[in-house]
């Protein structure tokens, strides 16, 4: 009667312990949505989305309305495990070694540098703040180490989306931006090593177990099985990537399959403990690692992976950080800011060193060495998920430890922006327009004034054209006078005319004269003089059409353009809509390849946005249609369809 009575109570035990944590994850999931919006309202101050997570967290918990009670995390562990794996997959897609190639030298002088300098000086100051710290004082010296090994290895880490962010708002390009980026994304992979191998020795000298060749050689088998079990999770993503599935099921596979893993890592490390004579302890993160890069290099879904990624990628980053403010002890992280502050400081001065000596081994310029290590101060995502995943390492310690190493993190994430952007203008790799001058001007010249050149020079104007549009009749001038086109009155079509209207920098000229010897004139002295890339005539007289051929002046014929126009609206009335840009999504543009880093690379290795396609490929006056295994040259004129935003991220990859 008492077993019976008992596996009662047990079964009622478990039905209120699931009905609590359905009500704390409903209540969770408001306040994640309040916790979206705080995160817009701090990005309007200029302040990162995080802090606005981070604050969101700590207001609703113990120390503020107390509306969830702090641990509340142990209830919804798998909301963190779940994040951790999404910030893992990310991170190792982001891994594309074919950009990393070109630089790698200077990567991994710079990335070897850095870790040795800044595990030594950061460990060794959080070693020396432990004695310091009211909530640290009187720790054994095994524990302190262990601290200062974590804390020293996540302070490590840097921040891809934020980089990489600061660079699109920038737009900017060139060798130093691309270190700065390779740098970051390699940290990230590097640190999740590191971190692996790190938390098994904090665990050793917390536990007072000893470090010898048999825990080396365990290590090793760890650090073997993660490998292994990577490989396992890229092929697991494969099937499901790879299935006619609805884009929210494959969703849901890949999210239960982070789960898996963490489940799987904390099954194994138990059901080893009770019945093998060694634990093995798998480091989950460093298998969502593996399987994220190999998908991306070496398996064909990569863009889909990353489109499903950066699908789910806010909801998980909302839903992580809020749970981490929840966590946040807000009477230690009131004591924490000057110890914040000395190890913030005393990481931005091991970056400084580190990546001085690693540029400098690598041969690489002292303008680069001077500045680029203020690209490299920026930290989020994973540094909070490995402060996360040390909290649970150090019992007793763990929340403390994770809200000083949150505090670094989050001035970090302050104030790496700022840095990073001083860093690229003064570099001048930064692109952002003049004021008052339009973002990504391009410079056109229209001969001729009438009904269609003055709505075809407003049309280019709204599209951040810099247009003048002249005519060799003063009375054309007159009479259609606009106050927001930018007319002139030539006397003639000559050198000199021209002089003031066309230079080196124009990238079309548009000739609509009633006369076709002007048109032709103005075409030669355009490509001749000046040597404008884009020569576009309305053609009036037949018999001068082999001269302007000559030219490589695209001829618009007034008797056959309508009927082409017509046609096309009848065969593919998509692709006339996007010709004519009354497609309000998608534009056409066409772009010049100057990157070379891109110079021999496949198309299909540019990792283009999704939303982006490849139409055509000019070289040498001759027009590729281009396939995945197209390989584009410097010079090449490229024409694309996209998203506009999407295309100025392309017209950035490729220069």
């Amino acid at each position: 009667m008492k077993e019976v009575n008992g596996l009662v109570d047990f079964r009622r035990f478990q039905e209120e312990k699931l009905l609590q944590a359905l009500i704390y994850l409903a209540g969770f999931a408001v306040i994640c949505l309040a916790s979206h919006q705080i995160g817009e309202w701090f990005s309007r101050l200029r302040l990162p989305y995080i802090a606005g997570y981070l604050f969101t967290g700590v207001l609703v918990g113990s120390f503020g309305l107390q509306l969830l009670p702090s641990n509340i995390g142990d209830s919804l562990r798998f909301i963190d495990q779940i994040a951790l794996a999404v910030i893992a997959f990310v991170a190792g897609s982001e891994l594309f070694y074919k950009d990393l190639v070109n630089r790698l030298r200077s990567i991994l002088w710079s990335l070897g540098l850095i870790i040795v300098v800044a595990l030594s000086l950061i460990g060794g100051s959080l070693f020396w703040l432990l004695d310091l710290i009211p909530f640290t004082q009187g720790l054994a010296i095994g524990d302190k180490i262990a601290v200062a090994l974590l804390g020293g290895t996540i302070l490590l880490a840097l921040s891809p989306p934020s980089t990489i962010a600061v660079i699109r708002e920038l737009r900017a390009r060139g060798p130093a931006t691309r270190l700065i980026l390779g740098i970051t994304i390699a940290m990230d992979v590097a640190i999740i090593v590191i971190f692996a191998i790190s938390s098994s020795f904090a665990v050793a000298l917390v536990e007072q177990r000893g470090v010898n060749l048999v825990f080396l050689a365990l290590l090793l088998l760890d650090l073997v099985l993660s490998g292994v079990l990577g490989a396992g999770t890229s092929w697991l993503l494969q099937q499901v990537l790879g299935q006619g599935w609805s884009r929210w099921l494959k969703l849901a596979l890949i999210v239960a399959l982070g789960y898996a893993i963490f489940a799987g890592a904390a099954w194994l490390k138990a059901f080893s403990a009770a019945n093998w004579p060694i634990k093995l302890v798998i480091e989950p993160l460093l298998v969502a690692l593996i399987g994220g890069f190999l998908i991306t290099n070496f398996s064909p879904y990569r863009d889909e992976f990353a489109e499903l990624l950066h699908d789910i990628g806010p909801v998980v980053y909302v839903a992580f950080f809020t749970i981490t403010g929840l966590g946040l002890k807000l009477d230690i992280l009131l004591t924490a800011p000057i110890f914040a502050a000395v190890l913030f400081v005393v990481r931005a001065l091991a970056l400084w060193l580190g990546s001085n000596l690693g540029l400098w081994l690598a041969g690489e310029p002292i303008r680069f060495r001077r500045l680029l290590w203020l690209g490299l101060i920026t930290q989020a995502g994973i540094a909070l998920g490995l402060a996360r995943e040390s909290s649970l390492l150090l019992p007793g310690l763990g929340e403390a430890f994770a809200t000083l190493i949150i505090a670094v993190i989050v001035l970090n994430e302050i104030a790496g922006p700022l840095t990073l952007r001083f860093a690229l203008q003064r570099l001048g790799e930064a692109n952002l327009p003049e004021p008052g001058i339009r973002e990504d001007v391009r410079d056109v010249l229209i001969l001729g004034i009438e009904q269609q050149s003055i709505a075809l020079a407003r049309q280019l104007s709204s599209r951040g054209w810099r247009v003048r549009v002249a005519d060799t009749d003063l009375d054309h001038v007159r009479r259609l006078a606009a106050e927001d086109v930018d007319e002139r009155h030539i006397p003639e079509v000559s050198l000199e005319t021209l002089r003031g209207l066309i230079d080196h920098s124009t990238d079309a000229v548009v000739a609509l004269l009633s006369n076709d010897e002007d048109n032709l004139r103005a075409c030669r002295i355009a490509l001749e003089k000046f040597g404008v890339p884009r020569l576009i005539v309305r053609l009036n007289r037949q018999d001068l059409r082999e001269e302007f051929h000559e030219l490589g002046a695209i001829i618009v014929d007034q008797a056959t353009a309508m009927v082409n126009l017509l046609e096309q609206a009848v065969r593919a009335p998509q692709s006339l809509s996007l010709l004519l840009h009354t497609d309000p999504v998608y534009d056409v543009v066409q772009m010049t390849v100057t990157n070379r880093d891109v110079d021999g690379r496949l198309v299909r290795d540019l990792r283009l946005p999704a939303d982006v396609l490849l139409l055509e490929i000019s070289r040498d006056g001759q027009a590729i249609v281009p396939h995945g295994y197209t390989r584009l040259r410097c010079g090449d004129e490229i024409t694309v369809v996209g998203k506009p935003e999407s295309l100025r991220e392309v017209s950035l990859r490729i220069g």
